[in-house]
């Protein structure tokens, strides 16, 4: 399509999530260009922004018209598959760009991808940003929250559409913020979704315990979610899970919920969290637990067999058949689901901070609590929580140690503990509460067990120790010591 001016940005990539960010672009004033390498993706999404209100959306069927559409210097964002495909669209659409232009990839991808992108584009003249999208299909339409990472020059080429096209939050703004250098802006996203993989996680399990034990019907299932919704849980996640209990199926009797399969997929951020809290010695036993789960629900020919097996052993769905105070059980959970949630995120703000310190990035984690507090799917208002303790301590160890949250926690602990019992006693996993739990647990101790565990690695591989009373490294002749002592009994 013929512009008479050039459009201020283009888009290529025409997926659902690239058609709506298109849309949301132009719908706050900013015509932009669109391209496809399937051309019935760009007319469809012309002909989506004439029934949307005529919004500025002009579609390309070839790479260089679509280029030379936008005007200089050019700022194209990708909205591609991860992986092989964004190189390829690079190189199709670099073969037109010039010296300055500034490419924008707004897909999951790998940080360390981004950072080798941004290297090897810069030796032709042109700009990088890896910049993660939150939202879904929704928040790209509407307003997600965004997070730019890779060259400051190429975030400010394009700061004023990201400012008005992303989620608008009243008192905190707009939820987009220059993350930082390199693939920054990508790993956040990352450690963002893995934190997403423990928050879902850990609301499957309150509805678990609350259906299997409490023997709670969708109808109250509903009813207790939407509450929750009003007070110290509201979130995206709470709203969402209280309207599926109250939709019911359209193709038979009863309601959806029970008619999908428990059979969780994943597209790999959660791993690449999981991977990276290895790599960087963080403890991340929410998030592990929760890519777990999934795993764990992949298995679904082989649960089907074990559970033949044990329940030939005696072994029932749920273990015990207790009568429970359903309105005790709902308030424990509650509280339980609250406390484990803290230690997800603390585990998840860690990770971002041990990594933006090995990278040099200079991350600002308050900065990142408060642009999730819109647009994306772990927005909460728990959130508030989290930038307020950032802001009261830039540098502090854990949000555990906060001390509003130190204080949440400690009130909560007994409920919490309640529910990881009963779920235990009835044969109900709680791996994401139960790691939560054990986390808190180890980290509010002074002394671990880990004493022994050293002394053992000192006994049967001369790895030395420390000792709590004197300084230095130290190694004992255990074996040695062991069979003396043996032998003189």
């Amino acid at each position: 399509m013929a512009v008479v001016q050039p459009t201020r940005i283009g888009l290529a990539g025409l997926a659902v999530m690239g058609q709506n960010l298109a849309l949301n672009i132009a719908e706050k004033g900013f015509p932009i260009s669109v391209y496809n390498r399937t051309t019935s993706k760009v007319d469809e999404t012309v002909e989506r922004a004439k029934k949307e209100g005529n919004l500025p959306v002009y579609g390309f069927h070839d790479p260089e018209s679509f280029v030379n559409s936008i005007q200089k210097p050019r700022v194209i964002i990708m909205l591609v598959k991860a992986g092989a495909p964004v190189d390829q669209t690079i190189k199709t659409l670099s073969a037109y760009l010039e010296k300055g232009d500034c490419i924008v990839d707004g897909g999951n991808e790998w940080y360390e991808n981004t950072e080798r992108r941004e290297k090897a584009v810069s030796e032709n003249g042109f700009l990088y940003l890896g910049m993660g999208v939150s939202g879904g299909e929704e928040g790209a339409r509407n307003g997600p929250s965004l997070m730019p990472g890779g060259s400051f020059d190429a975030y400010k080429n394009i700061e004023d559409i990201l400012l008005k096209v992303a989620a608008q939050v009243r008192d905190s703004g707009p939820c987009v913020t220059y993350i930082g250098k390199g693939g920054s802006g990508n790993f956040v996203k990352m450690v963002h979704n893995g934190i997403e993989y423990g928050d879902m996680q850990l609301i499957a399990e309150a509805y678990d315990v609350l259906k299997s034990v409490g023997k709670l019907s969708n109808e109250e299932l509903h009813g207790v979610f939407t509450e929750w919704n009003k007070g110290e849980l509201e979130s995206f996640l709470v709203e969402i899970t209280a309207d599926i209990f109250a939709i019911k199926d359209d193709k038979g009797d009863g309601h959806l919920v029970d008619k999908v399969l428990d059979k969780t997929g994943m597209k790999g951020t959660g791993k690449w969290t999981v991977q990276q809290a290895a790599e960087l010695s963080v403890p991340s036993p929410t998030i592990e637990s929760s890519l777990d789960a999934r795993f764990l629900s992949g298995l679904k020919d082989e649960r089907v067999q074990a559970a033949k097996v044990f329940k030939e052993g005696g072994f029932g769905d749920v273990l015990t058949d207790q009568t429970v105070d359903k309105k005790q059980l709902i308030d424990d959970v509650r509280k339980a689901l609250y406390a484990s949630k803290i230690c997800s995120y603390a585990q998840g703000m860690n990770l971002i901070r041990a990594k933006s310190m090995e990278k040099g990035w200079g991350l600002k984690l308050g900065e990142l609590a408060r642009i999730w507090k819109g647009g994306c799917i772990i927005r909460a208002i728990f959130l508030d929580r989290i930038k307020q303790a950032y802001d009261r301590n830039a540098e502090l160890a854990n949000l555990l140690v906060d001390p509003e949250f130190a204080k949440e926690i400690i009130e909560r602990q007994s409920a919490w503990r309640r529910v990881v019992c009963l779920s235990i006693n009835s044969g109900i996993s709680t791996p994401g509460m139960s790691a939560s739990l054990a986390y808190f647990d180890s980290y509010r101790r002074e002394r671990l067990p880990a004493n022994l565990v050293q002394a053992q690695r000192d006994y049967f591989g001369a790895h030395t120790y420390e000792r709590t009373d004197v300084e230095g490294s130290f190694h004992t002749e255990w074996f040695k010591i062991a069979r003396q002592s043996k032998s003189n009994m």
